[in-house]
């Protein structure tokens, strides 16, 4: 590298590291309002019917049409990444958890040094903070338990893919209430509505706001859905864009299982959508809903040929808007407009900075923030916010990373080898730019027509991959197979 390519890395590792971060400003009005955080997983952009969709979701539509619809709202590749950045309000990839989940073989965790809007806001007087459903943010010690990480309430599983019915992963029930095994019995999603729905319930009419965050499992696999619900979506036609992928000789057999598929995560998002009403009407029932920020989102985008994303490009584990740009709507009565779209490039990482400003936090001392505060323009205060995003994922191993670089109008996508190994074939890198304002479906890689935009994009996604430490998540296959693994009886933690 010669000093001029040094020093201008250098130059963009400190933009990176310093100019995107936001402390809380201490302007406008704080309300304090209760703060509730819906988030479904494997949700396709196309699998709510306010985007067009052919499954019915009267209540996640509801948020939309009663608050904000997020037309441009950007989370991680996969689970673990996006829990990280929407806890932290930071890239992922900087305290090394970006570049793949946490399976359940894996040790380690969320880095502990790392502030959880569950910290902030209960220095902030929430005096009640509770997670519902999946954690995914670490298994292999107390440590990195929620109850540690700024919550005061757990009821859930801590990692991703459990059975819906018998609440097994790796043949051991993870179902926890606080650190302790649960047997309760019930269809996942029904169970975390139900404790959500119970603690807004019991905790309205405290003088202290709350939180809430429900990590619904639906409709990530295993695809399993209530008898009652499968008969609902028995006419439920494939996945547009189905057929993709479905090379070789077993094509027929690939064709029905998704197809299969589809009809049974028709049914599953039923289920999450009944989930979502129960936990809006215990808002509304409650007569909160004036003081309550609900938010609503995927964790990323469908899995390719069962959700769908369409007309997004790619799915689940892409870089590619199907797998980061998703389905998203925030509702505040007495703050945000109701019927209003925004087009305005969002993220999960903006929660954090934008849930300080309406908690009043005035003064943050933790690591710089990646994220932004929002709340303006959620509320049509601000139509711009003049901002870039990043995404990576390195889940598959070195060789075929993936990395997306974004301003308001232009996205460069890299795939192929580390783009920080210069001794990497080159001829097994890909790139993109398409004029992503524009261009929403990716159709157009305008690469050669814009040589000095592509150059320099790509060097922002040099920098931002440099950001990775060594002791970062390895990929998801490394130890699978070879470690010996046996899941601990009824998942307990261990560690004090």
């Amino acid at each position: 590298m010669t000093e001029r390519h040094l020093v201008t890395t250098l130059w963009i590792l400190w933009i990176l590291h310093g100019c995107s971060s936001v402390h809380a400003p201490g302007r406008g009005e704080p309300a304090t309002p209760n703060i509730v955080i819906l988030l479904a997983d494997d949700l396709g952009w196309t699998d709510v019917s306010f985007h067009g969709g052919n499954i019915a979701t009267p209540n996640i539509d509801r948020i939309a049409a009663e608050g904000v619809e997020l037309r441009r709202f950007y989370v991680a590749p996969i689970c673990s990444p996006t829990r990280a950045g929407l806890m932290t309000g930071r890239y992922p990839i900087r305290y090394g958890a970006m570049r793949a989940v946490y399976p359940p073989w894996r040790q380690g965790g969320m880095d502990l040094s790392e502030w959880t809007v569950a910290d902030i806001l209960a220095e902030a007087g929430y005096k009640h903070r509770a997670v519902f459903g999946k954690w995914h943010l670490g298994h292999s010690d107390k440590k990195y338990h929620p109850l540690r990480r700024g919550f005061t309430k757990f009821y859930g599983h801590y990692n991703g893919a459990i059975d819906y019915f018998t609440h097994e992963r790796e043949g051991e029930v993870d179902w926890h209430d606080g650190f302790e095994p649960s047997d309760d019995e019930g269809y996942q999603t029904d169970l975390v509505a139900e404790a959500a729905a119970q603690f807004i319930r019991e905790h309205a009419s405290d003088a202290a706001p709350f939180l809430c965050y429900v990590a619904f499992n639906a409709p990530h696999s295993p695809f399993q859905a209530k008898p009652d619900d499968l008969e609902r979506y028995e006419q439920l036609p494939p996945a547009r864009g189905f057929f993709e992928g479905l090379e070789g000789v077993n094509m027929e057999a690939n064709r029905e299982s998704r197809a299969r598929n589809r009809r049974i995560l028709g049914a599953m998002v039923h289920s999450l959508d009944q989930g979502v009403g129960r936990i809006l009407d215990a808002i509304d029932q409650a007569g909160i809903s004036a003081d309550t920020f609900v938010l609503f989102s995927s964790d990323n985008g469908g899995v390719r040929g069962v959700g769908e994303n369409t007309p997004l490009r790619g799915g689940k584990a892409t870089v590619f808007e199907g797998g980061i740009r998703v389905a998203a709507a925030a509702r505040w009565a007495s703050k945000i407009p109701a019927g209003r779209r925004v087009d305005v490039p969002l993220a999960n990482i903006d929660i954090l900075p934008t849930v300080m400003r309406m908690a009043g936090v005035e003064r943050y001392t933790g690591k710089p923030l990646d994220g932004v505060d929002i709340l303006d323009v959620l509320t049509g205060r601000k139509e711009d916010l003049g901002r870039e995003l990043f995404n990576y994922i390195g889940q598959e191993g070195a060789d075929r990373e993936q990395i997306s670089y974004m301003t308001n109008d232009w996205k460069m996508i890299a795939i192929g080898p580390d783009v920080t190994d210069d001794s990497a074939d080159e001829s097994k890198r890909r790139r993109f730019l398409f004029r992503i304002s524009e261009d929403m479906a990716e159709e157009r890689n305008v690469l050669d027509a814009n040589p000095e935009l592509a150059a320099s994009m790509y060097e922002r996604i040099k920098a931002f991959r440099s950001l990775q430490p060594e002791d970062s998540v390895p990929p998801y296959s490394v130890g699978r197979g070879d470690s010996g693994f046996k899941a601990p009886a009824h998942w307990r933690m261990p560690g004090e």
